[in-house]
């Protein structure tokens, strides 16, 4: 089939390397959003699916709108027997899921009909979910609603971060959109409508979603802190400032810390919880890059009775 491939981010890379690499497809271009400000100087940068494209000569589109006109009279010009979709980022109009013959496809990170939405990843992990995995469906224009060609399924590790799952899912789910292209080809392959139960949203997490609750159990902290790793990170207040918590793990012997209560020892940083501490792995203070929690703590000379939180300030003198 000839492919118009949809995605941005660096986690839609596999996927496309692997229909660019697939003998019975041909990726003719790809769509994705426009250049964006990174780093300092805020200059602006093609995504990583643009940069992979244009290594491999194929054209790529930055619309700034997907129902721009000039992007949807060059989608009829290509006229693509099909678009697959990774992570793209932006909502396709109907002008535009009518052009090709069989469709939008798109490879979601999860088991739908749960976690339809953003962030499905950070929420599988957040919520404790054992199991999740990947999904390929055709796009309509409700949110993640449409019938399902494929799955695949996927162990959550007691210690994933939400980037080291999707990491894993994009690689394998790379091989399940590829597949699933080759049977809307050949015609094997029927789209299933999802099953009105078990339906689940997994909205975008932001910043402020971030903030560790220390009255929470440490359960629930792990969690948080895995989840928004390595975005949008989780965090905490520290002497009045930001203090990211980039590794933690549950420490359930120690129990007689109060909420956000700080004890540190020469090789360990434990913070209480609403049921038992966690130890602090690695931190970023702000405006600086991370550092292992033990030597954080050993430059800022944590007081006893200091406590991480809002409204947390330094040891009186």
């Amino acid at each position: 089939m000839k492919l118009v491939f949809a995605g941005t981010p660096e986690v839609a890379v596999p996927a496309l390397d692997a229909l660019i690499a697939s003998d019975r497809h041909d990726v003719v271009a790809v769509v994705t959003r426009p250049d964006a400000p990174s780093g300092r100087g805020r200059r602006l940068v093609a995504s990583p699916v643009a940069q992979r494209a244009e290594e491999a000569g194929i054209e790529v589109l930055r619309p700034a709108k997907p129902r721009d006109e000039d992007f949807l009279a060059r989608l009829r010009e290509i006229a693509p027997d099909c678009c697959p979709v990774v992570a793209y980022g932006a909502l396709l109009p109907k002008s535009a899921l009518d052009i090709p013959a069989h469709g939008w496809v798109n490879l979601h990170f999860s088991l739908l009909p749960a976690w339809r939405g953003a962030a499905p990843v950070q929420h599988a992990v957040l919520h404790g979910d054992e199991l999740t995995g990947a999904a390929t469906f055709l796009i309509e224009e409700g949110l993640d609603s449409g019938p399902v060609y494929g799955v695949l399924t996927e162990q959550v590790r007691p210690t994933d971060t939400s980037g080291d799952l999707l990491t894993r899912l994009a690689f394998a789910g790379s091989g399940l959109l590829a597949a699933t292209m080759d049977g809307i080809e050949d015609g094997t392959l029927q789209a299933v409508p999802q099953p009105a139960e078990g339906v689940s949203l997994a909205p975008k997490i932001n910043v402020e979603d971030a903030q560790v609750d220390w009255a929470a159990p440490a359960l629930r902290v792990d969690r948080v802190v895995r989840a928004c790793t390595p975005a949008p990170g989780a965090w905490s207040v520290f002497r009045g400032e930001r203090l990211k918590l980039v590794q933690a793990a549950p420490v359930p012997e120690r129990t007689e810390l109060a909420p956000g209560e700080l004890s540190a020892g020469k090789n360990h940083v434990h913070v209480g919880t609403g049921s038992h501490a966690v130890e602090l792995l690695w931190v970023q203070p702000q405006g600086k890059k991370p550092m292992r929690a033990a030597d954080w703590a050993r430059g800022v000379r944590i007081a006893p009775g200091e406590v991480l939180g809002a409204g947390a300030q330094g040891p009186t003198m």
